[in-house]
């Protein structure tokens, strides 16, 4: 078999097995599948922005929250199919990314971090005290939601096209100048590399992923508030997904996604121990595995 196909067809064998999975499964195994898929996605747009071109955000809950509430509203005010609430939650994600990073690359490492958390609570004490948007109460999808199935399958394809446009995007010459901005921006900038461009494309691209997966989420749920839309958990989720799995790897998210998904779903019984095990299991993943669990798996260097 040819070297450059077997990918490809690895890839469909395994596209097709996990379109298959809710005939197989029940409603739980669904609902698991769905929340891994969401992560996974998540994973992939902040491993491509913090682990690709070295921009720690901490305002993954800004993202996801607007696209949250972009789904919904499209949906009780224009009755929009769902696969235009979809894309219209990517794109306003994705639109307000691209407004915010005018101030945010004005900002470097640690700067820009606290930048985007400070964004991020912005927002959700301005949903909060806005009653336009329902304000705390916040908004209930009057239309009726998908199924568990369907909701897979829109995940599915989410989680697929992030994949898919995380390897044209790596696979691009663009993928050295990402990681040249990683490495030494001004070093970068000496040698002709247009970091703003650079940056603006990532955090755009990864603000449209992570607002599709908000989309799902308000579909899922049925009614979104801001506390849940914007909160804290969606950063602190995704990191612990990446840096467990292996920062600036390919394979890292989805290795991330299955072992914090299992870890999870061990705990689920003891909430009040979630958050604590949660977070020793990544200290302990910090100390003995810095690269990332993949660096262990594959042996070789985490920025490949």
């Amino acid at each position: 078999m040819n070297a450059a196909r077997k990918p490809l067809l690895i890839a469909a064998l395994l596209g097709a097995l996990l379109y298959c999975l809710p005939f197989a499964l029940g409603p739980y195994w669904q609902q698991l599948g769905l929340r891994a898929l969401q992560w996974l996605t998540l994973a992939i747009a902040w491993n491509l922005l913090a682990g690709y071109c070295g921009q720690v955000s901490l305002g993954t809950g800004a993202f996801v929250g607007l696209g949250a509430y972009a789904c919904a509203l499209s949906g009780n005010q224009l009755d929009a199919p769902i696969p235009v609430q979809l894309a219209l939650a990517g794109l306003v994600a994705a639109g307000f990314a691209a407004l915010a990073s005018v101030a945010l690359f004005r900002l470097r490492g640690l700067y820009f971090t606290v930048g985007t958390l400070a964004l991020a609570e912005a927002l959700r004490i301005l949903m909060v005290n806005l009653r336009t948007f329902g304000g705390a109460s916040g908004v209930v999808l009057r239309a009726a939601t998908p199924a568990f199935h369907q909701l897979y399958w829109l995940a599915l394809a989410i989680a697929a096209l992030a994949v898919l446009l995380a390897e044209l995007l790596l696979r691009s010459p663009l993928s050295l100048s990402l990681r040249a901005v990683r490495d030494d921006e001004d070093v970068a900038l000496q040698m002709g590399v247009r970091s703003f461009r650079v940056k603006f494309g990532v955090f755009v691209l990864a603000a449209f992923l992570m607002g599709l997966a908000g989309g799902l989420q308000a579909l899922k749920l049925g009614v979104i508030e801001p506390y849940g839309a914007y909160g804290m958990s969606w950063t602190i989720d995704t990191v612990a997904v990446v840096i467990i799995g292996g920062l600036g790897t390919r394979m890292g998210p989805l290795l991330g996604t299955l072992i914090y998904v299992a870890l999870s779903e061990a705990l689920r019984n003891l909430p009040e121990l979630h958050g604590a095990v949660a977070g020793v299991f990544l200290l302990l993943a910090i100390r003995f595995a810095p690269r990332g669990l993949w660096s262990l798996v594959a042996r070789r260097p985490a920025h490949g």
